[in-house]
């Protein structure tokens, strides 16, 4: 009997379960897939939590890449034997099989394995609507992405940088910023014992952004407004370090007029056509060599407990996969 990691109860890492699971022959428009490797992303802890609440009990994570073992009624998109990969829900990737809906899927280009796929497709296709629709970033741009050295962070660095964008990237470490030096950021700002905003300032001509991806949230959100120049957006796509507290909307217009959004992948690939085109760039810029999937990480999927530990504490860099 398979297994998988179940959540009965919102608390810490010790709330996961691992536990045999039945997985019924798939149903009309869904399709059975036995992971090879699972992704690990901040999001599954705020699940987790209860931050961002599921019912009870649940699954949990929402990324994997494996091979198509069967088809209900009506599947289209995948056949079996098919290799495939996943983003973004429904939750229950720390599974070793799973039933999924079939228009979810993508069919993987040979020149990306299984691990490498179950590393990026959440991070990368944030990454992937980020840049590329939420603000669609142009040559000369300068932009700052937070966390740089984390998993959406090292990809959106080396795709911002291909695009001919000048990188900004904030880091808590020394390590880190070599890291992120590695991976496309031209400047890296060590956040622990530097004002972000300043330095932006200064390396723009005081100036600012056009633009601030920021997956930390509340230690980073007023500092971010304060680095962009007027007409700047800012994107909220996280809250590694909390969540926002509530501000006052007037904020945006004494800064500048300012754009804020609080995007999700699930929106910007909920139809099928977003969901390729968005999925097809990705795997182009990796197959291309452009970006590099860092997998830093690996744990028994067993382990997930201990993972969400060190992801927690940031300890982590890059990717981190799952193993069934």
């Amino acid at each position: 009997m398979p297994h998988a990691i179940r959540l009965h109860l919102t608390g810490g890492p010790e709330v996961l379960r691992w536990e045999a699971v039945d997985v019924p022959a798939p149903a009309a428009g869904e399709a059975t897939v036995r992971h090879h490797a699972v992704g690990l992303n901040f999001i599954d802890t705020y699940h987790r939590t209860g931050l961002y609440p599921l019912p009870l009990p649940s699954g949990l994570g929402l990324e994997g890449a494996g091979v198509v073992e069967a088809v209900g009624e009506g599947v289209s998109e995948v056949k079996v034997g098919d290799r495939v990969a996943y983003a973004g829900g429904p939750v229950g990737a720390y599974a070793e099989v799973r039933n999924i809906p079939s228009h979810r899927l993508l069919k993987l280009p040979d020149a990306i394995d299984f691990k490498t796929a179950a590393a990026m497709m959440l991070q990368g296709l944030t990454a992937a609507y980020l840049l590329r629709r939420t603000y669609r970033v142009q040559p000369g741009d300068a932009v700052l992405i937070h966390a740089a050295a984390g998993g959406v962070g090292l990809i959106a660095c080396q795709w911002a940088k291909a695009l001919g964008a000048t990188v900004i990237g904030t880091v808590g470490s020394a390590a880190k910023g070599e890291l992120a030096k590695a991976h496309g950021c031209d400047h890296v700002i060590n956040y622990t014992t530097e004002n972000f905003s300043q330095r932006v300032r200064e390396i723009t001509n005081g100036e600012g952004v056009p633009v601030v991806y920021d997956g930390v949230g509340k230690d980073t959100f007023m500092g971010s407004l304060d680095s962009l120049r007027p007409l700047g957006m800012m994107v909220s796509y996280g809250n590694a370090s909390g969540p926002v507290p509530p501000f006052d909307v007037l904020l945006l217009s004494q800064k500048g007029s300012l754009f804020i959004t609080r995007p999700t992948v699930a929106n910007y690939t909920g139809k099928r056509g977003e969901l390729e085109a968005l999925g097809g760039e990705l795997f182009d810029v990796v197959a291309d060599g452009k970006v590099r999937i860092e997998i830093n990480q690996t744990y028994a999927l067993a382990d997930a407990a201990q993972a969400h530990r060190d992801l927690e504490a940031r300890k982590t860099t890059g990717s981190t996969i799952l193993l069934p």
